[in-house]
């Protein structure tokens, strides 16, 4: 599983970016994959307000970090913790701008009706600090990040918020900070770790591999971690595929691929479900391996794609009938 951390300060090695790092550190310990994003690096233009992302479910600037990287990011996440300094009673100006450009994928959601399948199980937290100690201090960021995390597909988890934090080395100083991180990710960890870690695989990653992968996250992503990967991954994934899982309301924008080396040496699986190129699959020890035996739809009639599609959909529904 995924912790990506949204990296709002600007200030490097300030408060915020201690409080992030701790955090990210302790998640760690119990072997889950992080990535941290530091917000005011990245080259994030801010949202025009264009509406062109309500009429075709993409925003109209194609070329900065946000559409080449961030929104393929949160979609690949299972926690996503935002953390900022308190700035008129907000987020920083560079984390108000991603959080911006989120509106395309509250677009494809509200108005394109598309559902994403990480949407069940993600979830949001949010760390904050300020300066002073004002009881409506984090109000209009909480306001802010909920929204936003209803827009990215993640349910709000909770907060840590900590006033009084203006001096650079406060927050290493806070006496309860450790224990606070400790338990806040023990919590919010605690549902993810039990899953069973399942490897859909096929040649190039683009198509039938694509689709169980989005079936299974979305029809029990409380019970299954999902992984994707090709033995020959191509550089995108199939448009026909992705037209025909919007027919069943399934949202595959943002979604790469990837090779099974990178896959397996992140994450051991328990289960390898080839879609009909198992001989293309690595040996891996310990592991369950099972053949689905798919003809490929690509290159085929749209017909043929929507049919192999709803074996896939068959077949994911029995697996996950078979692991309960």
């Amino acid at each position: 599983m995924l912790v990506l951390g949204l990296q709002g300060s600007p200030r490097e090695r300030g408060n915020t970016d201690f409080l992030l790092s701790s955090f990210m550190n302790e998640a760690e310990k119990s072997g889950v994959r992080t990535h941290i994003v530091e917000v005011h690096k990245k080259d994030i233009v801010p949202c025009k307000g264009c509406g062109f992302c309500e009429k075709k479910g993409f925003c109209i600037t194609q070329d900065d970090d946000m559409s080449l990287e961030i929104y393929s990011l949160l979609r690949q996440a299972d926690v996503i913790v935002a953390a900022t300094p308190i700035y008129f009673y907000n987020a920083t100006a560079q984390l108000k701008a991603l959080i911006d450009r989120s509106q395309t994928l509250w677009s494809r959601k509200y108005k394109l009706n598309l559902t994403d399948p990480g949407r069940k199980t993600r979830r949001g937290f949010i760390l904050a600090l300020g300066a002073t100690r004002g009881k409506n201090l984090f109000e209009g960021l909480n306001l802010t990040l909920k929204y936003f995390f209803d827009a990215v597909g993640a349910g709000f988890e909770g907060s840590l918020t900590y006033r009084g934090i203006e001096n650079r080395g406060d927050m290493k100083k806070h006496l309860a900070v450790h224990q606070d991180v400790k338990e806040a990710v023990d919590s919010l960890l605690k549902p993810f770790l039990g899953r069973k870690k399942i490897l859909f695989a096929c040649r190039e990653n683009t198509c039938r591999s694509q689709m169980a992968a989005a079936f299974a996250q979305y029809l029990a992503g409380y019970t299954i971690e999902v992984l994707c990967a090709g033995s020959r991954p191509a550089p995108e994934i199939n448009r026909a595929m992705v037209e025909a899982m919007e027919e069943k309301g399934i949202d595959m924008a943002f979604r790469g691929t990837r090779s099974l080396e990178s896959v397996i040496s992140e994450v051991q699986p328990e289960i390898i479900v080839t879609m009909g190129c198992s001989e293309e699959c690595p040996f891996v020890p310990g592991v369950t391996m099972e053949d689905w035996d798919l003809p490929d739809p690509a290159g085929k009639t749209m017909d043929f794609m929507r049919g192999v599609r709803d074996k896939i959909q068959k077949k994911v529904k029995e697996l996950i009938k078979s692991l309960t």
